[in-house]
C-alpha cells in the first residue's frame, strides 16, 4: 500500500534542526529508505511530502514518529488511477446510466 505523508515544519524549528534529525535517524537505522518511494520538498521550504510503501499503517507510524517534534504529518492512504482506464470506465458508466 502507498501512503502520502505530507509534512510541515513545526513552528520555530530551523532547517538545521530538521537536517540534523534526518542524519541522526539515518545513522540510527530508522529511516527505512527502502520504504520511501519518493521524497519531495515544496518550493520555499518548510514543507513537502514523502510517498511511503508499507502494508501496515503501524510501519508508517514507526517511520514518521521520530520526527513528530520537528514536523507535523498529514498521512493518507493513496492508490494510483490509470487515466485511460478511468476514462474508459467513466464512459461505460455513463452509457449504462443512459
Amino acid at each position: 500500500m502507498l501512503w502520502y505523508c505530507e509534512y510541515t515544519w513545526q513552528s520555530g524549528v530551523t532547517a538545521d534542526e530538521v537536517r540534523d534529525r534526518i542524519v541522526q535517524q539515518h545513522h540510527a537505522g530508522t529511516n527505512q529508505p527502502d520504504k520511501i518511494k519518493g521524497w519531495y520538498a515544496l518550493a520555499g521550504g518548510g514543507a513537502g511530502f514523502m510517498l511511503v510503501e508499507a502494508n501496515d499503517p503501524r510501519e508508517v507510524t514507526e517511520l514518521l514518529q521520530p520526527y513528530m517534534d520537528v514536523v507535523s504529518w498529514d498521512v493518507r492512504a493513496i492508490y494510483e488511477i490509470k487515466y485511460d482506464e478511468a476514462v474508459g470506465s467513466f464512459e461505460n458508466m455513463a452509457k449504462q446510466a443512459a
